[in-house]
């Protein structure tokens, strides 16, 4: 008792931890330890080895814990057994070979082709300048799949209408070119010639406000936000869920994974490989729904 109690004490003078904190661990600590003497009444938290932690872990994992929950429990056994170790109770700390869970990583979220059909032509965006210029931000976002801040940073000398190419700023200024179609073409057009009879300042930016200024990051997450929400009840309702529709589209229409990364500016394909496990999710639950004996 009086380890824990002189660990904790550590924790609020010398670390200045919060009250909630060291509340949090002490129950870590607690639950750890009734583990162990439920393995074995003789055992004390000075002789535990690492066996007995990854036991503990199979357990919590039985119990239905996360492994975010887990490895934040790990970590309050880490510092406990770094402070005696330090203190010279123990000689080996048994954390030291123990590695927690996996976190798994969140699927994207993403809109259905029925869902973004229905956004791009029933949703009413409203009249004038405004109407035409949010609608225009929605497609850019689904037709490209560029991220926020390229679709913020595009300049009208950016887009080549007669090549059909779109030239984007990526990460750490790293420029790449993306294609578009014809029907992108009538609505950047449409929204150019509404622009230049609206917007009387001249400015470089393809999108601006009406007073000329280039838009600002909250505006098109409003924007993006607001008219999400006439379709969908998801909780994320960001312009990154129109980047993941638009490469979910692209695979579930047979584009090949290589094309979609270069599409989307991605460095490496293992960050584009997530969205074969999003259609696979897709596959699943349409089999679960439609398959008699699923």
């Amino acid at each position: 008792m009086w380890l824990t109690n002189s660990f904790f004490d550590y924790l609020q003078y010398e670390r200045c931890y919060s009250e909630e904190t060291i509340k949090a661990y002490r129950e870590d600590l607690r639950q750890f330890e009734e583990f162990v003497k439920g393995e074995n009444e003789n055992l004390n938290l000075l002789e535990v080895k690492a066996e007995h932690v990854r036991e503990w872990i199979v357990s919590l994992m039985d119990k239905g814990y996360t492994s975010t929950s887990i490895n934040r429990k790990l970590s309050s056994l880490r510092s406990f057994y770094k402070f005696l170790l330090r203190k010279g109770e123990v000689t080996v700390d048994p954390l030291q070979k123990v590695t927690g869970p996996k976190n798994k990583k969140p699927l994207p979220v993403f809109l259905r082709e029925n869902e973004m059909n229905k956004l791009l032509d029933e949703v009413d965006f409203g009249e004038g300048f405004k109407g035409c210029r949010d609608r225009m931000i929605i497609e850019m976002f689904y037709a490209t799949g560029m991220r926020l801040s390229e679709l913020i940073g595009l300049d009208t000398c950016d887009v080549d209408f007669s090549s059909l190419l779109i030239k984007v700023t990526g990460k750490r200024n790293k420029q790449r070119l993306i294609p578009f179609g014809e029907e992108l073409k009538t609505s950047m057009m449409e929204y150019v010639n509404v622009k230049n009879e609206s917007v009387s300042v001249c400015s470089d930016a393809f999108f601006v406000r009406e007073n000329g200024e280039r838009l600002s990051r909250s505006i098109v997450e409003n924007i993006v936000k607001r008219n999400l929400s006439k379709v969908v009840t998801l909780k994320k309702r960001s312009p990154h869920v129109l980047r993941h529709t638009f490469a979910t589209a692209m695979l579930n229409n047979n584009a090949e994974l290589g094309v979609i990364k270069e599409l989307l500016g991605h460095e490496s394909l293992v960050t584009t490989e997530i969205y074969t496990h999003t259609t696979f999710e897709e596959l699943k639950k349409v089999y679960n729904q439609a398959h008699p004996r699923a």
